[in-house]
């Protein structure tokens, strides 16, 4: 089982890699099907695009659209091909690859610069130079210099032209790329003509040919034959342009370019004019027109059959655009759903979960409840019992209280019954007896005002009418024993004849103290003292 697995795995993977480099090898022929058929390369571009998309390869999917923008950019569709390029530019940015993204920004920067947006251009490129240098891409580099250089020649700043095409050619030289130092040595012929300095732009110009004919690229040595056509037509060597020019022609005819045909036929046409071969001159004026309607009709054709192409492209992009934005919103509301499924799931859960839990808490608080019920009940029952307690113990105070009040009144009644005899004894007994019966008299008196009596009372007074001492006091601040003593009476409301008696004072004396107690409380006048302290 396990080597079925694997020979399965190996075949799929040998698959894989026969498919992906028989798509590099359809990638590359588009490059040359693109200059001849540019609308046949197209809908190749467009089918590898989307296998890639299918295939989740982002890189077979970058070069794609930067070639399908190679294409617009040649057929003069400028918009296009910007678009093209953009897409490439996120899609080599998010993969991580920064010569394919170097190479696409140059692009770029050649695009704008065909569009006279020279400051975006020389932005690009040096976006692009950026990135070359860190990843030492030494072609790379020398075709973003080369271009730099291109730039500067157009401005006319022909010094700076001329330091980034030697930038650009050493560049190459190092990097033994042939093909890109022949562009680079016609770049230079190309300044050097424009600045009159032929013989140095022919120099340039067969430097550039011999490159270009070692590497066998026919379309650049036609060119460069031709320019050396130029050079010698224009420096008076009118038999050997026109021999250059031929030799141009004939490679053009073989080539079947009908644009250098159309080029080749002018520049005889010049040389024979200023031959004065007005002839030939003539003949080939006329093939050059000839050839020019071919280009122009064969490119009108092309463009046609081009912009169809890009048309139906567009169109189908369209149509898949709006099928996938139905699939994504079908997607979207397909995942809602399920999201707001299993929202109230989850809600119907919670909500359960919640009322099973309040349940819960309203039975254990329901139990709670009953407990602290209960537990009231028994400290109320305990509280009414402290307070009968409390009630008995203030029953039995104050008849204690009472009992040691009458105690105290009939002590000092048969105190002052004595003393009253005595002191009769005294008037009518025999002078020897009367000391002895004096000290009786004093001791007698002393009795009246014994502490120990008074403290006693005081105690039990104080646990009948708990704090009354303390709110009394709150009246006045000059309160003495004595009077502390008489308010205590009134408190418990004996009458005048009993608390002169436990005071040992007469009536006449206890009303003074009263006089001076209301004074010292600032009872108004006319408002009972007693009824005053009873209200306390």
């Amino acid at each position: 089982m396990a080597k079925r697995l694997f020979l399965l795995l190996f075949l799929f993977g040998v698959c894989v890699t026969c498919i992906t480099r028989a798509q590099d090898k359809e990638l590359l022929s588009t490059r040359s099907l693109s200059q001849k058929h540019p609308d046949s390369a197209l809908i190749i571009l467009k089918k590898l695009h989307a296998q890639a998309i299918d295939r989740n390869d982002p890189l077979t999917e970058g070069v794609c659209l930067q070639q399908m923008g190679q294409i617009c950019y040649n057929q003069g569709h400028y918009a296009q091909a910007l678009e093209f390029y953009l897409h490439a530019d996120k899609i080599f940015s998010a993969g991580k690859n920064p010569d394919r993204l170097a190479a696409n920004t140059g692009e770029i920067g050649v695009l704008y610069y065909y569009n006279k947006q020279l400051d975006r251009s020389r932005a690009m490129y040096n976006k692009a130079l950026a990135i070359y240098r860190q990843t030492n891409n030494l072609k790379g580099r020398a075709q973003i210099l080369g271009n730099i250089g291109h730039l500067y020649e157009k401005s006319k700043q022909y010094d700076s032209a001329f330091y980034y095409q030697n930038l650009a050619l050493k560049n190459f030289t190092k990097a033994n790329y042939k093909q890109g130092a022949a562009k680079i040595y016609e770049n230079l012929g190309s300044i050097y003509e424009d600045l009159a300095k032929y013989d140095s732009a022919y120099v340039n110009f067969n430097r550039s040919l011999r490159l270009y004919q070692e590497e066998h690229n026919d379309i650049g040595t036609i060119e460069v034959i031709n320019n050396l056509g130029d050079i010698l037509r224009k420096t008076g060597k009118y038999a050997e342009s026109i021999v250059e020019s031929r030799k141009a022609m004939a490679m053009a005819q073989q080539t079947g370019n009908v644009y250098q045909l159309a080029s080749c036929s002018k520049d005889l046409g010049k040389a024979y004019e200023l031959m004065n071969r007005m002839d030939s001159a003539y003949h080939y004026a006329e093939l050059s027109r000839k050839y020019s309607l071919e280009v122009y009709s064969k490119d009108g054709v092309n463009q046609t059959a081009f912009l169809q192409v890009l048309y139906d492209i567009n169109k189908k992009s369209d149509e898949i655009n709006r099928l996938n934005n139905i699939r994504k919103i079908n997607r979207i509301i397909t995942v809602a759903v399920v999201v707001v499924v299993v929202l109230l799931v989850i809600l119907a859960l919670v909500i359960f979960s919640r009322q099973r839990f309040k349940i819960k808490d309203q039975l254990a608080l329901a139990k709670q409840k009953e407990a602290e019920h209960e537990l009231m009940q028994l400290e109320l029952k305990n509280q009414h019992l402290e307070e009968e307690s409390l009630k008995q113990q203030l029953d039995v105070k104050s008849r204690e209280l009472s009992t040691h009040t009458l105690n105290l009144i009939k002590n000092n009644q048969f105190l002052e019954h004595l003393r009253g005899s005595l002191q009769a004894m005294v008037k009518d007994d025999k002078r020897d007896q009367k000391k002895q019966m004096q000290q009786l008299i004093m001791q007698i008196n002393e009795s009246f005002n014994h502490e120990q009596h008074w403290k006693e009372f005081t105690t039990a007074f104080e646990q009948v009418h708990q704090q009354f001492f303390d709110n009394i006091k709150k009246y006045s601040s000059e309160l003495t024993s004595a009077d502390m003593r008489l308010i205590a009476l009134l408190r418990i409301n004996l009458d005048s004849n009993d608390i002169a008696t436990l005071l040992g004072i007469s009536t006449d004396s206890l009303r003074v103290s009263r006089y001076r107690l209301r004074k010292k409380l600032n009872i108004p006048q006319g408002d009972n003292l007693t009824a005053f302290i009873q209200a306390l």
